[in-house]
């Protein structure tokens, strides 16, 4: 029995500044936008926390894997 788990990282296709709203946003399925507004007004009323939890994020969260592409089946150059 093999359980995947969605693992946390900084997006590389929402990315503004970090890509931690944008990972954060694609972890938990909401869009991105909501999650930078959200820092935003929180930092803004006085949450400075949540511009220090952000830092914390920027450096021990890593980047989105990149995804290699993978040929098609049938595209063997030893075949021709």
């Amino acid at each position: 029995m093999t359980t995947e788990y969605k693992k946390l990282y900084r997006s590389r296709t929402h990315r503004m500044i970090g890509g931690v709203c944008g990972g954060l946003g694609e972890y938990f399925g909401i869009d991105p936008t909501l999650v930078r507004v959200l820092f935003v007004v929180g930092t803004i009323l006085g949450w400075g926390v949540l511009l220090l939890a952000y830092l914390i994020l920027l450096i021990f969260v890593p980047n989105e894997p990149v995804e290699t592409p993978v040929p098609p089946a049938g595209d063997d150059q030893a075949s021709s």
